[in-house]
């Protein structure tokens, strides 16, 4: 993993009207130009030669995104994934070949779009977005996410907010953000500190499909429960240290043996090697067509915001293909208590007959916090650790407390998880 070093782009072809299609929007001013649009060679210029663009993600969205953006123009663009190729993604991932399988996924779309489109640059970054520092992001004019992952959005959304500078105008990065779920899909502008972040609508995102322990344990009736008793009872018994890792095919291997034996013992068919990396990464069927639907409004919005030809989406657009084609456009509202861009402490009223333990159980349930596994501490003060196994142990009696022998009404708890990329304040309301 890490910075890739690829051989020069192709130079760019002398045919004439190469950007036509581009050129008839960026000449002149039309009906619908923004009042700040200037036409002309500069601004041509500044989208072809100055221009810097971010894509995370060169999977389904991402390799529609990063095809768009070069045929569009966009010369330097920079793409990171940290997967690398499965023959699975070949009937949607049109940048990857049979020969492909098992390599970079960042590295080989870059190459591929540099080979067919000359001029374009792309450089790829094979690893996490969370290897790289502040200063990174800030080489780029905007951030594309074509992300499978809340919890990378959640921490590229919350990076970009706290990378704003007031007095600093270049700080404000732009994020557009796509996301598809089967026929469904939506794409948005995020202006960080401006307009609502990705932390506001956090409610909107479906809930997540939970299997009672006791069914998973003793009684499992689907192929699902086989999987989610080898990834959340099995693995931790037999690897008490080792944290699962859901993008290690040699894992995904293991539950899926796991768990075939399991549904051998009770009789259920229908454990496979894709239903197993479905459930533990909560993977949705994406489809090829609401890729590229969704894919042109990202690249539409990133053409919007770079060269101001046309008002930019405000700020949300909603795509269902379930039952025809219907689309909706919206202003998604920031919320005053976001712990990312509101800056309010959000109230958290409890029953105060309740114990710590169903305070933890209310946290990971709420959709507008999304807490897995959190720890709590107060006035310093550490009321439960989920890690390391010494304090985990050592907190683990206050469990079973009731929180009036913890805290008193008002108290601010702050909340931590790996899913959270930021420190949670909860203003504790004790109610009868």
């Amino acid at each position: 993993m890490g910075d890739i070093s690829l051989p020069a782009p192709l130079p760019p072809p002398t045919w004439p009207n190469r950007f036509q299609h581009v050129d008839t929007l960026l000449d002149h001013p039309g009906p619908s130009t923004d009042p700040d649009f200037v036409g002309g060679e500069a601004v041509k210029r500044f989208l072809r030669e100055d221009s810097k663009v971010l894509v995370i993600g060169a999977g389904g969205l991402g390799c529609e995104i990063l095809t768009n953006l070069a045929l569009m123009g966009f010369a330097d663009i920079h793409v990171i994934d940290m997967d690398t190729i499965d023959i699975s993604n070949l009937n949607r991932q049109f940048l990857f070949r049979p020969k492909d399988v098992g390599k970079p996924k960042a590295i080989i779309a870059a190459e591929f779009v540099m080979s067919r489109v000359p001029g374009t640059k792309v450089t790829p970054y094979f690893g996490k977005i969370q290897d790289k520092p502040e200063s990174y992001y800030m080489q780029f004019n905007l951030v594309i996410c074509g992300l499978d992952s809340v919890e990378a959005r959640r921490w590229m959304n919350a990076t970009l907010v706290a990378m704003v500078d007031p007095d600093v105008p270049e700080s404000l990065k732009p994020m557009i953000d796509g996301g598809t779920e089967g026929f469904k899909g939506q794409a948005r502008v995020i202006l960080p500190s401006i307009t609502s972040c990705y932390e506001c609508s956090l409610d909107m995102l479906n809930k997540q499909t939970v299997f009672p322990i006791c069914t998973i344990a003793n009684t499992p009736r689907l192929p699902e429960h086989c999987i989610e008793w080898a990834s959340v009872l099995e693995w931790p018994k037999v690897f008490p240290d080792k944290k699962l890792d859901t993008d290690d095919p040699e894992h995904i291997q293991w539950l899926f043996t796991h768990a075939s034996t399991r549904a051998r013992e009770f009789k259920i068919e229908g454990v496979t090697w894709s239903l197993t990396q479905g459930v533990v990464k909560n993977i949705i069927p994406a489809i090829a067509s609401t890729n590229a639907v969704i894919a042109a409004s990202c690249c539409t919005e990133a053409f919007k915001l770079m060269t101001n030809c046309a008002p930019r989406l405000d700020n949300y657009f909603m795509l269902i293909g379930t039952e025809g084609v219907y689309s909706y456009t919206f202003q998604h509202e920031r919320r005053p208590e976001c712990p990312v861009c509101g800056g309010e402490t959000i109230d958290m009223p409890v029953k105060k007959e309740w114990t710590l333990e169903r305070l933890i159980e209310a946290l990971e349930e709420r959709q507008d916090i999304q807490a897995k596994k959190p720890s709590l501490s107060v006035n310093g003060r550490s009321l439960y650790l989920q890690a390391p196994p010494q304090l985990e142990r050592a907190t683990r009696p206050n469990l079973e407390k009731k929180l009036v022998d913890l805290v008193n009404d008002g108290d601010e708890l702050t909340v931590t998880a790996g899913s959270l990329p930021f420190n949670l304040t909860l203003r504790v309301l004790l109610k009868d």
